[in-house]
């Protein structure tokens, strides 16, 4: 997972393949220690992410919070992967968090 700090407040996140039951502790992990560091704005590049499951999803709703909670806001751009892409529709996850649908 690559990590792109744009500025003080801002950072890119690029997962690659799955998050899902096997790695999606280590995702939030990531996500929570760039709160931690007192980035507010955290930008998930999902470009590499071929799969989802509900553990992704529940990692990411948890994180969404904790950094809404602090004043920031989380933003999820560039789903090129039809799989994910529909499964993010299906469930409405974009009137929660910001997504981009390129």
């Amino acid at each position: 997972m690559k990590v792109e700090k744009k500025d003080n407040l801002t950072a890119v996140v690029v997962p690659a393949g799955k998050i899902d039951v096997t790695n999606s502790n280590l995702f939030k992990e990531k996500l929570t220690q760039l709160c931690d560091e007192g980035f507010k704005d955290i930008i998930i590049d999902f470009t590499n992410v071929n799969a989802l499951d509900s553990s992704g999803i529940g990692k990411l709703l948890v994180f969404y919070k904790k950094l809404k909670d602090k004043g920031g806001t989380l933003s999820i751009i560039n789903i090129k992967h039809e799989n994910v892409r529909n499964l993010l529709d299906m469930i409405c996850l974009d009137k929660v968090i910001n997504i981009v649908w390129n």
